[in-house]
């Protein structure tokens, strides 16, 4: 039998190709990786983005709530490490890997927003907003998770990746083996992101009741592009869009490609261990800001008391620099 699942799927809806969805979830943590585990991103440059950050006023309530996500990216942290190192047919556990690596730093971005500002955001687009204008705008983010867009709009979308490129050509077709791929495939997916992004919109715009006033349905006239482009331009991207898309595809939309057809298991084992690195990297840089706002006596108490209570095997210290 040819691929039976998959034909029905191709007949019942827009269904991407099992091996290029695969690629590109592959070779984007890949690139993130490469660049985690080089000088790009290092403790140094981590002190380096904070150094100026001033311990807040205390703010018991919002302090709690940086420490409870904490302690939940953690949680995720942990599970990815069990799955790294003890599951050995690692294709039956990929699809969980994305879950826990996403919520992971769900949580951990939801800690500095709460380390930041106080505020708690009742979805996850409400807090990658917030973490967009409290860290991605505000230059508080060490490279690669600082790679953002804030604005939609297709020109000004093409410049501002042009100037990320700066020449370098590498794109999510590549399997990162060096820093500059590494660079070019997150850029990539930066841009790809983008552009799904800017889809979204278009349709939100085109399902409006200004837009079913001008009476057409595409953006040719000016009207109809002034609509779409004053939306657009509050359009944003960053690490936390991209990680919401990411889960996205593993979970709902690109249902098959993570379990299904061609095998790539000789990727499979090393990608469930970089989602644990880049996992890893984000909640320590997430600690490290954490730790520079909160009570200083009281962050100390938090992960004294995870190391004398926590039942999970991963070393605590695994969330700190």
């Amino acid at each position: 039998m040819t691929q039976w699942l998959l034909q029905r799927l191709f007949e019942a809806k827009e269904q991407p190709k099992p091996t290029f969805a695969i690629q590109g979830t592959i070779n984007w943590m890949r690139a993130l990786s490469e660049i985690i585990n080089s000088d790009e991103f290092s403790n140094e440059k981590i002190s380096n983005v904070y150094n100026k950050v001033q311990r807040r006023p205390k703010n018991e309530k919002a302090d709690t709530l940086a420490f409870e996500n904490m302690l939940m990216a953690y949680h995720n942290l942990a599970s990815l490490s069990s799955l790294d190192k003890e599951i050995s047919h690692k294709y039956d556990v990929v699809r969980s890997a994305i879950v826990s690596w996403y919520y992971a730093t769900y949580f951990a971005a939801s800690a500095m927003v709460a380390a930041s500002s106080g505020s708690k955001q009742e979805t996850h687009s409400a807090t990658a907003k917030v973490w967009h204008s409290d860290f991605a705008e505000r230059g508080l983010l060490p490279y690669p998770f600082n790679l953002c867009l804030s604005t939609l709009v297709l020109k000004e979308v093409k410049t501002k990746i042009k100037d990320l490129r700066n020449g370098n050509s590498y794109d999510l077709s590549i399997y990162s083996s060096n820093v500059e791929e590494a660079k070019g495939a997150c850029i990539s997916y930066l841009n790809g992101t983008a552009d799904y992004k800017k889809w979204e919109v278009e349709e939100r715009v085109k399902a409006s009741k200004d837009f079913k006033k001008l009476g057409v349905d595409n953006f040719r006239t000016k009207a109809a592009q002034i609509l779409r482009d004053e939306a657009l331009s509050k359009g944003q991207v960053n690490f936390l869009f991209q990680a919401f898309r990411y889960r996205g595809k593993a979970n709902y939309r690109d249902s098959i490609f993570l379990s299904y057809g061609n095998s790539y298991e000789e990727k499979i084992g090393p990608f469930i261990h970089d989602l644990r690195d880049v996992t890893k990297a984000f909640i320590q840089m997430a600690a490290f800001y954490c730790k520079k706002r909160v009570v200083k006596e009281d962050w100390e108490l938090f992960i004294k008391d995870l190391e004398e209570n926590t039942r999970l095997s991963l070393p605590v210290n695994e969330i700190e620099i």
